[in-house]
C-alpha cells in the first residue's frame, strides 16, 4: 500500500496539495506500523509481592539493596519468575502502625504479601491479644481487597532466656494466626542470626549486611514454592509449605538477651 501511495505522489501530474496529502498518510502509517510491535511483544506485567514489616525488613543502618525483600527479588529473577518486590516496610513498625499506613498499598494489586509485624509492640508491652488483633485486622483487609492473595507471616520470637507466659504466648501468635488464615509461616525470621555478634549490628538486634542474606535464605524457603504455583497459575489457597506451621525454638545468647529484655514492658 505504501508502494502505490510513493508512485503516486512521484507523478507529474500530481499538485503540491495532493503531495501533501500523500506525505501525510505516509507519515501516520509509518506511526501506526512502528507502534504495533511494541504492544504485539510487551510482556505480561509481573505479579507483586508486598512486603510489610519493620526495621528488621527495612534493612535498619543498611542500604535498602541490603535488606532481605531486595535479595528476595534478586532470588526471584534468577528463577526466572516474574515478580516485583516492593518494600513498604518501616523502622519502628508496629501492628497498629501499620493499620494507619496500609491504605494506601491497597491501591494496587497484591498477589503475595508478606507480614513482618509485632516485635516493636512487644517491646512496648502491648498485651498478645491486642497485637493479634491487630495483625488479623491487617490480613482481613488485604484479603477484602486480593482475594486470591497469599499470605506469609514472618514468625518472631523473644528470648526464651527468662521465659513466661507473654513470652510463650508472643512466640505461639504467629504459628495460630498461619493456621487460622492458611497462611504460610517463616517460623523464626532470625534464625541462624539472633544472637551472633558477627551478623548483627553493634546494638545486637539488628542483622548486618551478612544476618540479612541469611534472613533473605529464610524467607526463600518458604516463598520460592509459593512463587512458582503463583506463575502457573493455580488458583485458591494451596497448603502452606509442609513443615512452616510449627513453633521453632532458638536459644539466644545472654548478650543479647540483655539487650532485649531492656526494651520489653
Amino acid at each position: 500500500m505504501s508502494s502505490e501511495i510513493l508512485r503516486f505522489a512521484q507523478n507529474d501530474s500530481v499538485t503540491a496539495l495532493e503531495r501533501f496529502i500523500v506525505a501525510r498518510c505516509i507519515a501516520f502509517l509509518g506511526v501506526v506500523l512502528c507502534a504495533v510491535p511494541v504492544q504485539t511483544l510487551r510482556a505480561d506485567p509481573s505479579k507483586t509481592i508486598l512486603v510489610f514489616g519493620d526495621s528488621l525488613s527495612d534493612g535498619f543502618m543498611l542500604k535498602r539493596s541490603e535488606a532481605y525483600p531486595a535479595l528476595l527479588a534478586k532470588k526471584l529473577r534468577a528463577a526466572d519468575l516474574n515478580f516485583q518486590v516492593i518494600n513498604a516496610s518501616a523502622a519502628g513498625g508496629t501492628t497498629e502502625g501499620g493499620l494507619e499506613r496500609l491504605p494506601p498499598h491497597l491501591k494496587h494489586r497484591i498477589d503475595v504479601f508478606i507480614l513482618e509485624l509485632g516485635i516493636n509492640d512487644a517491646f512496648r508491652g502491648l498485651s498478645i491479644d491486642q497485637i493479634q488483633s491487630n495483625l488479623q485486622q491487617i490480613m482481613d483487609k488485604v484479603k477484602t481487597r486480593n482475594p486470591t492473595v497469599r499470605v506469609v507471616i514472618a514468625g518472631m520470637q523473644l528470648p526464651n532466656y527468662a521465659e513466661d507466659d507473654y513470652v510463650s504466648a508472643f512466640g505461639k501468635m504467629f504459628s495460630d494466626l498461619a493456621t487460622r488464615n492458611n497462611a504460610a509461616l517463616v517460623p523464626y525470621l532470625l534464625q541462624g542470626v539472633a544472637g551472633d555478634p558477627s551478623l548483627n549490628l553493634p546494638d545486637g538486634i539488628h542483622p548486618n549486611a551478612a544476618g540479612q542474606r541469611i534472613l533473605a535464605e529464610n524467607v526463600w524457603r518458604v516463598l520460592e514454592p509459593i512463587a512458582r504455583e503463583g506463575t502457573e497459575g493455580r488458583g485458591g489457597s494451596p497448603e502452606p509449605p509442609a513443615g512452616n506451621r510449627g513453633q521453632l525454638s532458638v536459644p539466644v545468647t545472654q548478650e543479647t538477651t540483655a539487650a532485649w529484655l531492656s526494651r520489653v514492658r
